[in-house]
């Protein structure tokens, strides 16, 4: 059956231009060679709204949906419980490919859209290993340390011992601001958004839940 053009609604238009940042992440995530698309089906002549490193194809914003595009459309409408599909391919130049089509859905739960990853798998080895190599990338100017938690208590012990660690090794910090300054990573953090957080960190603090309600409050008041 022929694909033809979706008649799209202000949401669903929102959902798509929502993608174009997934877009550019996943893009700075993984490097140069990949190449990754966005198509809206409401005009199939002029379907991609968002590519990013189009140069391995020459497309560019504005070009037509290709003939496996449609393709992946039909199969993944037909199939509600996977709305993916991630396969091997390859240009019209022959060049190997492995790559994903991913169903973009509107509000009434229809496609209406798609992204599409394709890594090309003819870029030299040094050149993807450069994009991950954590001393020389451009993606890695800031290094974060993230806490990989089982559960919320967890996350408050690590995050205080974080902290604490922080505070009690600045000699500029007196000791009666200590605690004011540890509430204040933690508020920074955004720990204090949990349920309950306030009387669980008061405890592991071994002061009461006024005083760090207290802090909590002068710290508002400065923002």
């Amino acid at each position: 059956m022929k694909q033809k053009p979706v008649s799209l609604s202000k949401t669903d238009y929102a959902i798509l231009n929502s993608y174009k940042i997934l877009a550019e992440g996943l893009a700075e995530y993984l490097g140069d060679g990949c190449e990754i698309v966005i198509h809206s089906l409401d005009n199939l002549e002029h379907s991609v709204i968002k590519i990013i490193n189009g140069q391995h194809t020459g497309r560019k914003e504005g070009s037509p949906i290709t003939d496996l595009g449609l393709s992946m459309i039909k199969s993944l409408s037909e199939n509600e419980s996977k709305r993916h599909m991630a396969y091997f391919n390859k240009t019209m130049d022959g060049i190997p490919l492995k790559s994903c089509s991913i169903a973009i859905t509107g509000e009434k739960g229809y496609i209406i859209g798609l992204l599409c990853i394709n890594f090309y798998l003819n870029i030299p080895i040094s050149d993807l290993l450069e994009n991950f190599n954590f001393n020389t990338s451009e993606n890695h100017n800031t290094v974060f340390a993230e806490s990989f938690v089982e559960d919320v208590d967890e996350l408050f012990k690590v995050s205080l011992k974080e902290a604490s660690d922080i505070v009690y090794n600045d000699r500029n910090i007196t000791t009666s601001n200590k605690n004011k300054e540890i509430i204040c990573i933690l508020n920074d953090k955004g720990i204090f958004n949990f349920k309950d957080s306030v009387v669980k960190i008061a405890n592991m603090m071994g002061i009461s839940k006024n005083t760090v309600y207290m802090h909590i409050r002068n710290i508002s008041k400065k923002d």
